[in-house]
């Protein structure tokens, strides 16, 4: 069983969350929507942009506290397929970071065995990051520690779809079509699905994200924005996730069957 008292000092607010939590009990699978960007550059007084760039550094503090955590794997919302409709200048700042991340944290990713992944519908991406991205992922594809999958052009739905599509072209019969089928076609295929979201910000929606995999997922939402999450908000997301009784059914009880079966009969 992993040891987490080396990850932060006893007295310090992190080392107190970290004393409660079980080491036993770690979702396997944390997903996280990323938001709150913009809100923080305009609490701020600046440009949405900057509420971009100052959100990298948490995403570098939060790849690297799963790793520490010994995470099976980590999803990170990165850049929706609605997002192509904002601003181009404020896209190509997106991408133009993305490739700043890639290039400063490539070293970090090999040192920690991050196996780095990316979700979605890369076609629409420019050439030169395309290429970036591809040359990550070959990269890192013999580690063995955290994956790291980050979604760029993403949609839950288009996600689903391809899947559909790829069933098409396999040519499986109409009785092959089952969820396993499925799954196995989804960006995510051979990966566990979440077994908690994070979202940021406040906002109580999924956003796309995921769609079939966090059919059973626990959600998590905190008002902190995400330029300003740290470790300690996602030790504070872990403890909640593992406050929780989980359960795999919309139906939480067999009085509720039974209540449901009788008024129908009623």
């Amino acid at each position: 069983m992993k040891d987490f008292s080396a990850l932060a000092a006893p007295e310090s607010e992190e080392g107190r969350l970290l004393a409660r939590l079980d080491p036993s009990r770690m979702p396997r699978h944390v997903a996280i929507i990323m938001d709150g960007n913009g809100r923080w550059a305009r609490s701020r007084r600046l440009p949405r942009v900057a509420g971009h760039r100052a959100g990298i550094r948490s995403v570098r503090e939060t790849v690297e506290s799963a790793a520490r955590l010994g995470l099976e794997v980590l999803t990170l919302y990165a850049f929706s397929q609605e997002n192509w409709k904002r601003p181009r200048s404020e896209v190509d700042t997106l991408m133009d970071l993305l490739q700043e991340y890639l290039r400063k944290e490539l070293a970090t990713l090999h040192e920690n065995r991050i196996r780095f992944s990316v979700l979605g519908r890369l076609a629409a991406l420019r050439p030169a990051i395309r290429g970036e991205l591809e040359g990550a992922v070959a990269a890192t594809a013999g580690h063995d520690g955290l994956r790291f999958n980050i979604a760029i052009s993403y949609g839950g739905r288009a996600e689903i779809a391809d899947a559909c599509r790829a069933i098409v072209r396999d040519g499986l019969a109409e009785e092959a079509v089952d969820e396993a089928a499925i799954a196995a076609r989804l960006y995510t295929a051979g990966q566990p699905d979440p077994d908690l979201l994070i979202r940021t910000s406040g906002e109580m929606r999924v956003s796309n994200f995921l769609l079939w995999q966090i059919a059973y997922a626990e959600i998590h939402v905190t008002p902190t924005l995400w330029p300003d999450f740290r470790f300690r908000h996602f030790l504070e997301a872990l403890l909640d996730y593992q406050g929780r009784e989980r359960r795999y059914g919309g139906i939480e009880d067999g009085e509720e069957i039974a209540g449901g079966a009788a008024a129908a009969r009623g």
